[in-house]
């Protein structure tokens, strides 16, 4: 019987940081089943004294400490924190301080520093908006402006591949779906052949396609097996006869995804 235990993943703005850090340390341990808790926007002494309450009450519900994680910058509110029953763990204190060590220099210990706007947050916005409009072939005007193509049968995770590439990256992404009329055509659809060098496909085995399809049309022929060997052996063959290089996703999250066609596409993120 695996043990249960909550994490609570603590932050003065969105929490996102902290939790992919902590998110990341804990898939290390797989005899654990652990209950995320995401509080974000702590950014008071009375948000850190509900904080408190709440990891407290976790702790004497599950019997046990619950795990907290910390990107609390404000020292007063860090210091509360560091009352509650468990094992508070904060990330930047762990790494910043060996830093300003080895610099020799303070840090600025500014809160929200690590979503900071500016250029950079308006290039990933403007990508998002093109992922957006270029999803699914619905837009073929300024395709030539993707850094990104990618094309597959239907639900084989292009649409939220071209999306976290935007959001996280900021790549200009669009894609494509092989659809019955590429397969009878045996070639990629035209909009994308002028820029094949930007092209990647992804495939998936037909099983796992299968059950992605049949959650959104279940006893459907789009969602039977036999259609799926199909789709994805014709896609395939397609993709090799084009000379594109092809991704099996079938086992690898979206993050992988992207970070695997960034390295491929020998892109850097904005």
């Amino acid at each position: 019987m695996s043990q249960k235990r909550s994490a609570f993943f603590v932050s003065d703005r969105t929490g996102i940081t902290v939790e992919k850090l902590g998110r990341s340390m804990l898939s290390q341990f797989d005899g654990v089943e652990f209950k995320p808790v995401t509080l974000p926007f702590v950014d008071s002494v009375e948000k850190a004294r509900a904080a408190v309450r709440q990891i407290n009450t976790a702790a004497v519900e599950d019997g046990c400490r619950p795990l907290v994680f910390s990107t609390l910058i404000v020292p007063q509110i860090h210091d509360i924190l560091e009352q509650a029953n468990a094992l508070v763990l904060d990330l930047f204190d762990r790494f910043i301080v060996p830093i300003e060590n080895e610099l020799g220099i303070r840090s600025s210990h500014a809160v929200g520093r690590s979503h900071e706007t500016g250029l950079h947050y308006d290039t990933r916005m403007d990508a998002v908006n093109y992922a957006l409009n270029h999803d699914d072939g619905g837009v073929t005007r300024d395709l030539g402006r993707a850094q990104i193509i990618l094309v597959g049968v239907s639900r084989c995770g292009k649409s939220p591949t071209t999306l976290y590439l935007a959001l996280q990256f900021g790549i200009f992404a669009a894609n494509y779906p092989l659809v019955a009329e590429d397969f009878d055509n045996n070639a990629l659809p035209s909009a994308v052949r002028p820029l094949i060098d930007k092209v990647h496909g992804l495939t998936i085995q037909p099983e796992r396609l299968a059950q992605i399809r049949a959650e959104r049309m279940p006893n459907s022929r789009y969602a039977s097996l036999e259609n799926c060997r199909k789709e994805v052996r014709l896609a395939e063959e397609m993709m090799r006869g084009a000379g594109i290089p092809m991704l099996d996703v079938t086992t690898i999250s979206v993050e992988e995804i992207a970070t695997t066609l960034l390295h491929l596409a020998g892109l850097k993120r904005h």
